[in-house]
């Protein structure tokens, strides 16, 4: 008898050690993606349900009702910096990301509560900006719910969501001017300055040039970055552009001295092009 009870026993430890040990592919698959942005980065996480066979506003994500923007768990946003969506500052944290579909308007929501999963567990209080969309129509259609970043540059970006053949966007906005100057000023008030840096942001956007020639001279000037083809092809752009053609050309002659040593023929050729401009 005892022997019978023991190999039941095992038997019984086998089967649960097998149904622990199972692993079966998500139904709706978890996609976290960091996206960097500014200074800093957002990071989106959210599962992915499939048609089916099954229609957007009807089955799947009804119309007029609040839906998590995804499957499983909450959709959530999180943010290193401040933003700004729908004209309303949002501090730096987690919020998560919610929408109410529309044939003709979505409304896409940040709300504080990063748990709501179903309708009942929404409270419209927690809401900590509104954003009306209106739907663009796919020429194809998207089977598996797919959110990412688009349209990125240094001050903005969209959430864009696409699932069946409907597309909708939430638009993204930062102050990185304001970001970087306060960097900058933190920075240069220690001994190590970023000269290089700080010209090539004020080559870029368009800020007091004869400030980014004086800290690209002061860059170029360091024995540690004789060999730096890259900091001297900026000097050749910043001089061009502050009118001092002669220091433009030979900023880029050394450029493509430094260049030609380091085997980099895209920066030759780049400061090549630049001569024949001047």
């Amino acid at each position: 008898m005892k022997r019978i009870i023991l190999i039941a026993f095992l038997m019984m430890a086998t089967v649960c050690t097998q149904a622990q040990s199972l692993v079966t592919p998500q139904a709706s698959p978890t996609q976290t993606i960091t996206q960097n942005f500014s200074v800093g980065t957002i990071e989106l996480s959210y599962s992915r349900p499939a048609l089916k066979g099954r229609k957007l506003g009807v089955e799947l994500a009804p119309f007029g009702k609040v839906w998590r923007t995804g499957a499983n768990n909450a959709t959530t946003l999180k943010f290193t910096d401040d933003v700004t969506i729908g004209g309303v500052l949002l501090k730096a944290g987690k919020y998560g990301f919610l929408s109410i579909p529309g044939a003709t308007e979505w409304t896409l929501i940040i709300t504080k509560d990063v748990t709501v999963t179903q309708p009942d567990q929404y409270k419209q209080a927690n809401d900590v900006v509104r954003v009306k969309a209106t739907p663009v129509k796919l020429g194809n259609k998207v089977e598996t719910l797919s959110i990412n970043f688009g349209n990125i540059t240094g001050t903005s970006c969209d959430v864009q969501l696409m699932w069946d053949n409907t597309m909708v966007s939430l638009p993204i906005s930062i102050d990185t001017d304001a970001k970087v100057m306060k960097q900058i000023t933190d920075v240069f008030s220690k001994d190590n300055k970023p000269y290089y840096a700080a010209a090539q942001y004020y080559y870029d956007n368009g800020k007091d040039i004869a400030k980014a020639k004086e800290w690209i001279d002061l860059a170029t000037a360091d024995p540690a970055n004789a060999k730096a083809f890259f900091m001297y092809m900026l000097k050749a752009r910043i001089y061009k552009k502050a009118g001092y053609e002669t220091g433009a050309k030979a900023a880029a002659e050394k450029t493509i001295a430094t260049a030609t040593e380091a085997k980099n023929d895209e920066y030759v050729k780049m400061a090549q092009d630049l001569i024949k401009t001047l």
